[in-house]
């Protein structure tokens, strides 16, 4: 008998990365195309070496990007089929829409020093990447019902590529592309590199929605520079806000939305290994505004499914607060307002719920 879902309703996820939600068969079958050896034999061995399987280290957790990568990057045909799988995958976990964020200058495999690997077929520019993961989120979207956008990434260690990534958003910004995102190393000065800094101004200038990862394993003065410097609209993760209660109390009344994820947290070792000790405890006890993705699931091994059974079975989450993060989630999304309007009402329809208490 198949296990009752602790949510089995529409769904919105807003944090969750294209390059960790890759099938791993499609890993192994583009390796085969591509003529490159993969470093096991198998897709179970393929899995368990691209996956964590105890709560570790943010580093321990990034290095496992570097076993599947390989096959992945510069390859044009692998980039529009990881899009439009993610879609399919989506619509099997009840998501009705999803913003998927990635790097497109990882995905190009371009002048990437800090990354230990070797492009095997002409190199694809970052533009080229966007309009490939376009086209496929673009076909998913059209096969299986479920709403994808997509979010450029900015990254810590790369800030030469920053200035790119937001021409890249205006660019596409008609075309799937909804927001700008600062990923990396959170503990990095970011001061010492302006370009993040101003190519959130120009998101601003350009009216290009903004998030950015902070107070994951970074301490809360990373989430206020987020907010105040780069003036983000949502907050990657985020638990660590908790920690200075003035911080906290502003960004509730602020109504920033913070993008959790339960499962990654505890692997990345950003939270306590106890889920009855996690921050999202506190924000569902406090009616913040958030919701649950899974962040990177061929990573974590995981899917949107069990990141909904850990808050009902360590978090005390109740049907009634599933709907409210999601409904929360379809408000904080970076959809034009009448689309934003149209999910929430969708919503409202699928949870049975009087309109006007949804907005």
């Amino acid at each position: 008998m198949a296990e009752e879902l602790a949510f089995n309703k529409p769904k919105v996820e807003l944090h969750v990365h294209l390059d960790g939600a890759i099938r791993v068969e499609t890993i192994v079958d583009v390796a085969e195309r591509r003529g490159m050896t993969l470093p096991v034999a198998t897709v179970e061995e393929m899995r368990d070496l691209c996956s964590l399987k105890n709560p570790s280290t943010l580093t321990e957790f990034l290095s496992k990007f570097n076993h599947y990568m390989p096959f992945i990057a510069g390859d044009r045909e692998a980039i529009k089929r990881i899009a439009y799988e993610f879609v399919e995958d989506k619509a099997k976990e009840g998501v009705i829409y999803v913003e998927a964020r990635y790097s497109p200058h990882l995905l190009a495999n371009r002048d990437v020093e800090p990354i230990p690997w070797e492009q095997k077929e002409g190199d694809l520019t970052p533009d080229e990447v966007v309009n490939l993961v376009n086209q496929g989120l673009n076909e998913g979207e059209k096969a299986f019902k479920t709403k994808a956008r997509s979010i450029l990434c900015c990254m810590r260690h790369m800030p030469k590529w920053s200035m790119d990534v937001i021409e890249l958003c205006k660019k596409y910004r008609n075309d799937g592309v909804v927001a700008i995102d600062l990923a990396g190393d959170e503990l990095m000065d970011t001061k010492a590199y302006p370009e993040h800094k101003q190519a959130y101004e120009e998101a601003v200038k350009s009216g290009v929605h903004r998030t950015v990862h902070a107070g994951e394993v970074g301490p809360p003065s990373v989430v206020k520079e987020a907010v105040e410097v780069l003036k983000a609209e949502r907050i990657g993760h985020g638990y660590h806000t908790t920690d200075d209660q003035a911080l906290y109390r502003r960004l509730l009344e602020e109504n920033m939305h913070f993008e959790t994820c339960p499962i990654s947290s505890r692997m990345t070792g950003a939270c306590d290994p106890d889920f009855t000790k996690h921050p999202l405890i506190r924000f569902r006890e406090d009616k913040a505004n958030y919701s649950l993705n899974t962040d990177d699931p061929l990573v974590l091994n995981s899917n949107l499914h069990k990141d909904y059974e850990v808050a009902k079975k360590f978090m005390g989450f109740t049907e009634e607060e599933f709907q409210r993060v999601n409904i929360n989630a379809a408000k904080s999304c970076f959809l034009p307002e009448k689309e934003k309007r149209e999910l929430v009402h969708q919503l409202c329809e699928a949870y049975g719920m009087v309109e006007h208490t949804c907005f």
